[in-house]
């Protein structure tokens, strides 16, 4: 969802650094784009110790979500490729699944804001699942709830720890230079700079390539 569909890490950045000066810590650009993608209970520890508490950890979670909510509302807008992409896999009958460690609230303010609420045939939120990225928990999970084969799926993904959860799923991924380089995504199977660039064809030429071995 986050950098892949909507462009909120700017929003992101800012709500962890507010919460994170609350209580005294830096949280400088460095540290966000090493984190992007990861679970907030990792975050929090990475940033202020593995003695942090977990009434701790929940309360910092908590406002730091409830803060970009705040921010984003009056920000949102679509990565370039995105929303046309959605419509057009979606219109060709492929199954769709929204696989992200952000809190449901955040989901559903992204995708009834863009108008896409109803294209997604599975959500999967943090609260489904007990590990994140870079484990595959949450794209297995996923690829459950759709009854598709891992094999068979494909991860969209712009998170170095989002492309390498998707390897480990077994799974077939895209990534999309939005938050990282080039250079740091080539574990993928293909990368691009925009959805844009990115047809349902090219998703099922990718397959097709996995299915004869040459992925």
């Amino acid at each position: 969802m986050d950098g892949v569909i909507a462009d909120t890490a700017p929003y992101h950045l800012e709500a962890w650094q507010e919460v994170f000066h609350k209580r005294g810590a830096d949280f400088t650009e460095e540290d966000f784009r090493h984190s992007f993608g990861q679970r907030n209970d990792t975050i929090i520890r990475n940033a202020l110790g593995k003695e942090v508490s977990q009434d701790e950890i929940n309360a910092i979670a908590r406002d730091k979500e409830e803060s970009f909510r705040r921010r984003i509302r009056q920000n949102l807008k679509p990565l370039p490729g995105a929303i046309k992409l959605i419509k057009s896999l979606a219109k060709d009958g492929v199954k769709l699944a929204l696989a992200s460690s952000a809190p449901i609230e955040n989901i559903q303010l992204l995708t009834r804001g863009l108008g896409i609420d109803d294209y997604f045939d599975s959500i999967i939120c943090d609260q489904d699942v007990t590990e994140g990225k870079p484990n595959p928990q949450v794209f297995l999970l996923a690829a459950q709830r759709l009854g598709i084969e891992p094999k068979d799926c494909i991860v969209i993904e712009d998170a170095v720890a989002g492309v390498s959860a998707a390897k480990k799923a077994g799974m077939l991924c895209l990534a999309i230079t939005n938050t990282h380089p080039r250079a740091s995504l080539t574990e993928a199977d293909l990368v691009v700079n925009t959805l844009e660039e990115v047809t349902v064809s090219d998703l099922d030429r990718l397959l097709n390539l996995s299915r004869e071995g040459l992925f």
